[in-house]
């Protein structure tokens, strides 16, 4: 048995799970990339990857991930390449494929589930859409990620585990390649696997209202947008944006533009001008 999940967090939990439950026993393979931001046109091609790879660098470059954007860590398609050759090589190997219900699992399941479509009643999904956990007090909670859930509480999300019909593999992968067709940057999890597409700068103006007429770091700004936040994404790509509105004058910035507490940021001056009129 092979797992699969989405962030690096997960891995550890679904590690501890294992060794309280020899029947989750597996490797654990993670998909490192956040699909639901940036280009996936052509995104199984090498020129798809790359583009990806180029805007990447873009995103990331002078910031606190700069060193990532031509890392080996970020490798997906060889994680993908490996899977492939296991299950081909090893007619009685399964893949489960945990979901949490975000944007970021389940961009990850179609782009995963897309290229495995040759291993039908093989590839497992165990998707923790809307299902109750209890968390390490004993309430019941609704996890949005992997990673909130106890251990403990694996045993139990284990039997949800289920094949992928033969009709998901249709739908879903159709679904998938409109949505990589589609120009906008930022998709955003609607409910169930639906996904809504927006721009790049999608999350510009809940980002701006944390910074307010006095100087802050840049580091708070994107702290107090992703604690209150209802609809978040990475903090690489949350400080790329803060620079593109410092770049187009929506925010003003003092210090050098680099890693998200070199810097800070406020509202223009001629904003803060104009509240004091009378």
């Amino acid at each position: 048995m092979t797992h699969i999940v989405f962030n690096a967090a997960d891995v550890e939990v679904l590690q501890k799970a294992q060794e309280m439950e020899w029947e989750l026993a597996g490797d654990i393979l993670l998909v490192r990339d956040d699909y639901a931001v940036g280009p996936l046109a052509d995104i199984y091609t090498s020129e798809g990857i790359e583009q990806r790879r180029h805007w990447w660098r873009e995103v990331l470059a002078g910031g606190d991930y700069e060193d990532k954007a031509d890392s080996e860590e970020v490798d997906d398609a060889s994680v993908v390449a490996r899977l492939q050759e296991k299950l081909a090589g090893e007619e009685t190997e399964t893949v489960w494929i945990w979901a949490a219900q975000n944007k970021h699992d389940v961009c990850g399941y179609y782009w995963l589930m897309s290229q495995l479509e040759a291993f039908q009643g093989r590839v497992h999904i165990l998707y923790l859409n809307n299902l109750p956990f209890l968390n390490t007090r004993g309430g019941v909670f609704y996890p949005k990620w992997m990673s909130e859930i106890p251990p403990r509480e694996y045993l139990k999300a284990r039997k949800l585990a289920r094949p992928i019909t033969s009709g998901e593999f249709d739908t879903d992968a159709e679904d998938w390649k409109r949505y990589c067709t589609e120009p906008a940057g930022v998709r955003l999890l609607e409910g169930g696997k639906k996904l809504a597409t927006k721009g790049l700068d999608f999350y510009d103006v809940d980002l701006r209202r944390h910074a307010t007429s006095d100087w802050q770091k840049t580091s708070r700004v994107i702290s107090q947008f992703l604690i209150k936040g209802t609809e978040t994404t990475g903090d690489a790509y949350l400080l790329w944006r803060i620079k593109a509105m410092i770049q187009d004058g929506r925010l003003e910035a003092k210090g050098k533009l680099g890693h998200m507490r070199d810097f800070e940021v406020r509202l223009p001056s001629s904003e803060n001008q104009a509240s004091q009129q009378p």
